[in-house]
């Protein structure tokens, strides 16, 4: 394991290697492999780039992400213009059926979702895709999940095989548990795209409405 010290200069390093970061206001802490961010940026897409980027180090299990969105209103876009922008990205976005989306913009910028899809996946992608929209610094994500009922051996052999073939070497250190149209995920994953990947398996499944990541990193 490295060091805290080790680890928050790799983190920081990663920060400053990254062009579409400016790390110039964050802050970098680290104890145990969990790492603190701390600081201001303008918008979520910027806040969420940092966290991703942190993850991307190895030796970093866990983030508490502090860091504070403050825009400037100034020079943003209106709320009506945030709705066009929003309306025009998810309607680009390759793996979301916008038809099916509506965005609400209120107080400069807060943005909720509702209406419905298929998987928890599509969901999460929408919010991303909203997220990234510049101006945006909140986003409430009502969208339901909507799938024909599957019985809970067929679901759990799907997110199985899903597993075999997008994480291989998790699939036989990861055990699925399946309550409902809940999907319980209890093992240990290698790194954090590997976790990312086992997570995905079973939030792209269709059936699934709710995921327990019980994963810890070796």
């Amino acid at each position: 394991m490295k060091s805290d010290a080790a680890l928050k200069i790799d983190v920081e390093r990663e920060l400053a290697w990254d062009t579409q970061i400016d790390d110039t206001a964050i802050g970098v802490a680290a104890h145990h492999g969990v790492v603190t961010l701390t600081g201001t940026v303008p918008c979520w897409a910027d806040k969420h780039a940092i966290e991703e980027a942190a993850y991307r180090v190895h030796g970093v299990s866990s983030i508490a992400n502090e860091i504070e969105i403050k825009p400037s209103w100034e020079s943003g876009p209106s709320d009506s213009q945030l709705a066009e922008q929003i309306h025009l990205a998810l309607g680009w976005a390759p793996f979301v059926k916008s038809e099916r989306i509506r965005a609400t913009v209120s107080d400069h910028g807060s943005v909720t979702l509702s209406g419905s899809v298929a998987t928890l996946r599509e969901r999460d992608e929408a919010e991303q895709v909203v997220r990234a929209v510049s101006g945006v610094h909140f986003v409430t994500n009502e969208i339901g999940i909507v799938s024909p009922p599957i019985a809970e051996s067929e679901l759990r052999d799907t997110i199985e095989q899903a597993l075999a073939r997008h994480a291989a070497r998790a699939a036989s250190h990861v055990t699925v548990a399946v309550d409902g149209d809940t999907v319980v995920l209890q093992g240990t994953v290698g790194s954090w795209l590997e976790r990312r990947a086992v997570l995905g398996a079973a939030r792209g499944t269709p059936g699934v409405r709710r995921v327990e990541d019980h994963l810890f990193f070796i």
